[in-house]
This record gives C-alpha cells, sequence and structure tokens, in this order.
C-alpha cells in the first residue's frame, strides 16, 4: 500500500464522481482525494465476488488465463505473480516521457473509473492512487505504445511499474528512480494481488485524461479567439454588422448565434470609421459561422468526453447483484477517438482563422495603411515579420498532423485486436493542436498590440479596450527590433488567463 506524509491538498475530491476537464486540469498539483466508504465496500465485495467464482473454477479472463490472444492458455496459478505476468511484457513504450499533468490525470481519470466497483481491484489500490495524488509523484510514462484497444495498456503498465517501485517517475519535474521518487513523496511500493494488475491497465484512461485536456484548452482558445476577432474590428474600424442578430438568426445555426452574440458584447460601443470595405475579409466577416462551428464541434466532444469520464473502461467487469461476469469490450476507445480526432479539424480551423487574421494586419494594402510588417521604419525594422513567418511554420505543422487518427486501424496482437480505435493518438494529437493554436494567438496578440504602437486608432469598445491595455502592459512595444520568442509565449498565458465569461 501507498502512505503519504505530504498534507493533503484542498478542496477535497471524493471518488466515485463525475470528473470534468477542469479536474483534471488541477491535477497537475497534489490533489486532496478521498475514497467514500461505499466504494471501498463495493471493491472489497467486488472481489470477494471474483474470489468466490474463481474457486469455482470459472474461467476469468485475465485472472486465470493468458493476456490477449492467449487467453486460450492458463495464466499463472500464483496471483502475485500473474500481476507480475500482465505488466512484464507491457514495459515496451518508447518516445519521450508524455507531460507530468498528461499523467497525473490519466492517474485520475483511473482511480475514479476503478472506485466505480466493477473491476475487483483490492481496495488498497484505491488508496494507492489516492496517495500518490496527494503528492508531487508522477510516474514516467513513454508516449508511443497504446493503438487505444484493450486499455491503453503499456502507458499504463509504466505507470503501475512507477508506482511498484521499478523504473522511472518524477517528483515534481524532477526525473529519478521510482523508488527515489516513491521515498520523496513518502510513499511505499504498491503491492499487487489478484486482478489488480490487469484493472490497472485495461482501461483508456490515458485516451480519457489526454482528450478531456485537450478540451479544456480549446475552449480557452474559443473565448480567446472571439476576443481577438473583436479586438483586431475595432483596431481596423469595421462595422460591427458581420455579427448581427438577425443575420445570424437567418442562418439558423445556434452556435453561430451564440458567437455572434458574444461578438456583439466585445463590440459593445464600437465606432466604425466608416473607411472600412462594405464587406471586411471572410477572416473578419465570416467568424460568427466559423467560430460557431468551433462552438458544436466543443460542446459534442464534451458531451463524449463527459460519458468517458463517467464510465469504465475494463474487462472483465464484475456485478456481484446479478452474480454475473461480464466479457467485452468496454475499454475500446472508439467514441473518445472520434471525438479527439474533432477536436483536432476544430483546433486547426481556429489555427487558420488566426494566421489569416495575423496576415491581413500586416499587409498595409488590408490594414487601413499602417505600415508594412507592423515596423516603425520598415526596412530599418522589421517588427513583427518573424512572428507570422513562426506562425505559418506553426500553422503548416497542425494542418501535417491533422489527419485523423480514429480511422487508421490496424490488426495487431495476433488478430485479436483486428480493428483498434487509436484514441490514444488522437487524444494526444488534439493536445498537441490545443499547444500550438495557443502559440499562434500568442503571435496574433503580439501583431495586434504592435498594431496600436504603430499608428492604428484606439479601440472604441470598452471590452476591447480592457484588452488592448492588459496586452500592452504584458507585451512592450516592438521599437527597435529584437527576438520575440517570449513575447509570444508571455502573451499565450495572458490570453489562457483571461476570465471565460465574456461581456453579453
Amino acid at each position: 500500500m501507498l502512505l503519504s506524509s505530504s498534507p493533503p491538498a484542498s478542496p477535497t475530491l471524493t471518488l466515485p464522481a463525475p470528473l470534468t476537464p477542469d479536474q483534471l486540469e488541477r491535477a497537475v498539483s497534489p490533489l486532496d482525494i478521498r475514497i467514500s466508504p461505499e466504494a471501498r465496500a463495493r471493491a472489497a465485495a467486488c472481489q470477494v465476488f471474483l474470489t468466490g467464482r474463481l474457486a469455482s473454477g470459472a474461467v476469468v479472463y485475465g485472472a486465470s488465463t493468458g493476456f490477449g490472444p492467449l487467453v486460450g492458455y492458463g495464466g499463472r496459478t500464483d496471483a502475485a505473480e500473474q500481476c507480475d505476468n500482465a505488466l512484464a511484457h507491457l514495459g515496451c513504450g518508447q518516445g519521450a516521457d508524455l507531460p507530468v499533468p498528461v499523467v497525473r490525470a490519466t492517474l485520475l481519470v483511473r482511480l475514479a473509473s476503478l472506485t466505480r466497483g466493477h473491476s475487483a481491484v483490492t481496495p488498497e489500490v484505491l488508496d494507492a492512487l489516492a496517495a500518490a495524488l496527494r503528492t508531487g509523484f508522477t510516474p514516467a510514462v513513454p508516449r508511443l505504445g497504446s493503438v487505444g484497444a484493450s486499455g491503453d495498456l503499456i502507458p499504463l503498465a509504466h505507470a503501475v511499474q512507477a508506482l511498484r517501485g521499478r523504473g522511472r517517475a518524477y517528483f515534481g519535474t524532477t526525473p529519478m528512480p521510482a523508488a527515489a521518487a516513491l521515498d520523496r513523496a513518502g510513499l511505499r511500493p504498491l503491492v499487487l494481488d489478484g486482478r489488480d494488475a490487469l484493472a490497472l491497465v485495461n482501461g483508456t484512461s490515458l485516451t480519457s485524461a489526454a482528450a478531456a485536456l485537450a478540451l479544456a484548452r480549446l475552449r480557452r482558445a474559443h473565448t480567446t479567439a472571439l476576443r481577438l476577432t473583436a479586438l483586431l474590428a475595432d483596431l481596423l474600424g469595421s462595422t460591427p454588422g458581420f455579427a448581427a442578430s438577425p443575420l445570424l438568426d437567418a442562418f439558423g445555426h445556434p452556435d453561430a448565434v451564440r458567437a455572434g452574440a458574444a461578438l456583439r458584447g466585445l463590440l459593445a460601443g464600437i465606432v466604425p470609421t466608416g473607411r472600412r470595405p462594405l464587406q471586411e475579409p471572410y477572416s473578419i466577416r465570416c467568424t460568427p459561422q466559423l467560430l460557431g462551428a468551433v462552438g458544436s464541434s466543443l460542446r459534442h466532444a464534451e458531451e463524449v468526453i463527459g460519458h468517458d469520464l463517467r464510465g469504465v473502461s475494463d474487462n472483465p467487469l464484475c456485478f456481484p447483484e446479478l452474480d454475473e461476469i461480464a466479457h467485452g469490450g468496454n475499454f475500446f476507445g472508439q467514441p473518445v477517438a472520434f471525438a479527439a480526432d474533432l477536436l483536432t479539424l476544430a483546433a486547426v480551423q481556429t489555427g487558420n482563422l488566426a494566421e489569416r487574421q495575423l496576415d491581413l494586419l500586416i499587409d498595409p494594402h488590408r490594414n487601413g495603411g499602417l505600415p508594412p510588417m507592423l515596423a516603425p521604419e520598415p526596412g530599418r525594422q522589421h517588427a513583427v515579420q518573424g512572428v507570422q513567418l513562426a506562425a505559418t511554420a506553426i500553422l503548416a505543422q497542425m494542418r501535417r498532423t491533422a489527419t485523423p487518427a480514429s480511422i487508421q486501424s490496424l490488426p495487431t496482437n495476433g488478430h485479436n485486436q483486428d480493428v483498434v480505435p487509436f484514441g490514444t493518438q488522437a487524444a494526444l494529437g488534439a493536445l498537441d493542436q490545443a499547444e500550438s493554436l495557443r502559440l499562434l494567438h500568442g503571435s496574433l496578440a503580439v501583431a495586434l498590440r504592435q498594431a496600436a504602437h504603430v499608428g492604428a486608432r484606439r479601440p472604441t469598445a470598452p471590452a476591447c479596450v480592457d484588452l488592448l491595455d492588459h496586452l500592452c502592459a504584458t507585451v512592450p512595444a516592438v521599437d527597435p527590433d529584437r527576438p520575440l520568442d517570449a513575447d509570444v509565449r508571455a502573451a499565450a498565458d495572458l490570453l489562457d488567463g483571461l476570465p471565460q465569461e465574456l461581456p453579453v
């Protein structure tokens, strides 16, 4: 059992309970996780039920059998050896370690699934995961290895082995041997018995966690895109008719109506210059329709991921009240795989918008006469020219890696897994896209701030004035030229930290 001497964090999260993407983001820091007495009792009853069925001669996958296509062969007769057998052959992940926040969120999702009382783990396993999450201990988990079917087997096996003091781990952000990290955290190595090992790895918890984290970041990015669009329109002196209520009501898409309402709130008080074209480029004029579609996609993904966070991804499942052990495929992450690929599409199109808005802003033929590249002395200075080059490269990378993972099925595991969803790759891909989009928004924000320095009018809508003032306080004007990589990241951090509620 894992025992923690670290003080618990607050607020307390008692499981089982529906998890949210925001809670998973908070898992990067120590969390005060508690297991309800009812969950502990259900786990114990489920374990007793499974033990009784095995004693009566029942064949139960992974408890009395080999794993995967070797299900037709008997497993180890000693329960502890069977646990070792489940984990040893899965210790073959490759690639860079997953970020600490992703791994900690994964542990929380796995614990939430196990507390629902169908996996027949020992109550000590529940206590151990909760204890680890109260500390700064994080297993080192390589990125490559999961096909998102039969669970995220290889990544979760690495996580479990670290909890046992084997392999590598982090304490805080410092990598070290897992045994040393456990010691730093005041934890004892996890001891497994019975079906513990298989239940810990036989679920799509990494897929669910990564998708939920991507969703949380893209929800912020959606709000940021609305804010930056409004500021761009105000700096240029645009007419806000593109967000008019009757226009968008006639379009008929509720999320476009919502996006329009958000833009109208942000642009409330705007005074158009009267010098802009009758119709703005699509990167302004069509933003309610584009960002409305993004909003629809985020809402759908939120529904699907929410179902996953409330479910049980394991096999087999025990139902003592029905006297039944059900073998099936709840570890098959197809729903979240589709949702994660949808998040990627939404992220890339939002990135397309940001990159085109940046291009509009630096073009003297379309930006209302501001200098090219927003340079105070074009030729002698280059201002955001490099920022646009980097933004173009970032967007190209986003497009290049946007191929859906959820349809890339390849048979594996001796054709036991003859169709697989690759949900893990879809979810991690969406998380990568969210980070890239954040940098594109930071790039656009730096350019908007620079536009104000080189002659763009001061915004007239109060919400836009407030946003520009925040940007000016965070990013100095580019005069003279300087490296802007840190400024882009600082602007992205600022935008992430703004309230998600928009004026209406």
